[in-house]
């Protein structure tokens, strides 16, 4: 199956902005920007995960992939390649 997508990138309108796949257990923020599009980008925003939702990196197996979030009162698990889609605001 091929995911149409965009390349994982900074926003310029948010230069505090990283992307989960980087951020570390325990820390927190706010979704910024959706980068993936096409049916990854919808997925993603199925479960939940848009701009605006605030959410906590909870945990990560053992090499770091995948890692766990809690968001709108659940855990949700993502693999780092589609967390690098996900840019989001740490507080």
């Amino acid at each position: 199956m091929m995911h149409n997508t965009a390349m994982p990138a900074q926003a310029e309108e948010h230069p505090r902005a990283v992307e989960l796949k980087d951020m570390a257990v325990g820390e927190s923020g706010s979704v910024v920007r959706i980068c993936a599009v096409g049916e990854l980008g919808r997925r993603i925003r199925d479960m939940g995960i848009i701009p605006g939702s605030r959410l906590c990196v909870t945990g990560r197996a053992p090499l770091n992939d995948p890692l766990t979030i809690r968001l709108r009162g659940y855990t949700l698990s993502l693999r780092g390649s589609e967390a690098a889609y996900i840019l989001v605001e740490p507080d």
